[in-house]
């Protein structure tokens, strides 16, 4: 009697396991900017037979975490500025709406937490990994405030680029400054709204100039 397929939601199951072990590979820098990527080898990383990594492979191509190469396997994109300026420009247009509608909502308690997690950056040696943790905290914290779902998803989905771009430049031995959180988090508790989108208008601008110098857009 022959084998019979597995039912439909295990195999979709285990794709999606493979998808999000290559995915946080990608994010973590684990795969960098210009690796090349053989299904073979991924799937013995996964544990895993190639179909899984085959469709997981599309998918990340698809969202243009990977390019494929035909009959050879696929390949993690070099970083561009131009990816870095369009990263940028999209936050800035989520997060100005965000911080505007966090300074109208103003939720104290949530505030409080996001108050705690950036206090990191008052230390004087915190660790590079520690601030890139804290600051996604910060400005997921402050979009859940703001109460607009799909704008949530879209800012989660913005700031894996962010985050693998920093995750990239750590430890980098031109001389950055570490863009603080504070002037938004008090214009917000104030309530005021014109504030708050200048004042995070202003550190994405930052954040967003530090990693075109780091990538050598800007001197």
């Amino acid at each position: 009697m022959p084998a019979l397929p597995k039912p439909r939601q295990e195999k979709e199951g285990e794709t999606a396991r493979v998808y999000r072990l290559l995915k946080q590979s990608i994010l973590q820098c684990e795969f960098s900017p210009g690796d090349f990527l053989i299904e073979l080898e991924l799937a013995r990383q996964c544990q895993t037979s190639r179909t899984p990594v085959r469709e997981a492979c599309n998918r990340l191509a698809q969202e243009g975490w990977i390019t494929q190469i035909r009959y050879k396997g696929y390949r993690v994109p070099e970083v561009s500025l131009r990816e870095v300026a369009e990263v940028y420009e999209y936050r800035e247009v989520l997060e100005t709406f965000i911080a505007g509608k966090a300074a109208e909502v103003v939720d104290a308690a949530r505030l409080d937490a996001l108050a705690e997690a950036i206090s990191i950056e008052d230390q004087p040696s915190p660790s590079p990994h520690d601030l890139v943790q804290a600051n996604e905290q910060f400005h997921l914290g402050l979009a859940a405030i703001a109460g607009n779902q799909r704008i949530l998803d879209q800012l989660r989905a913005v700031l894996e680029h962010v985050h693998r771009l920093d995750i990239l430049i750590l430890g980098s031995p031109r001389e950055t400054e570490w863009m603080a959180h504070h002037d938004i988090l008090d214009a917000i508790r104030e309530h005021e709204v014109a504030a708050a989108q200048r004042a995070m208008i202003e550190h994405v601008r930052g954040s967003r100039n530090q990693m075109l110098k780091l990538f050598g857009g800007l001197p």
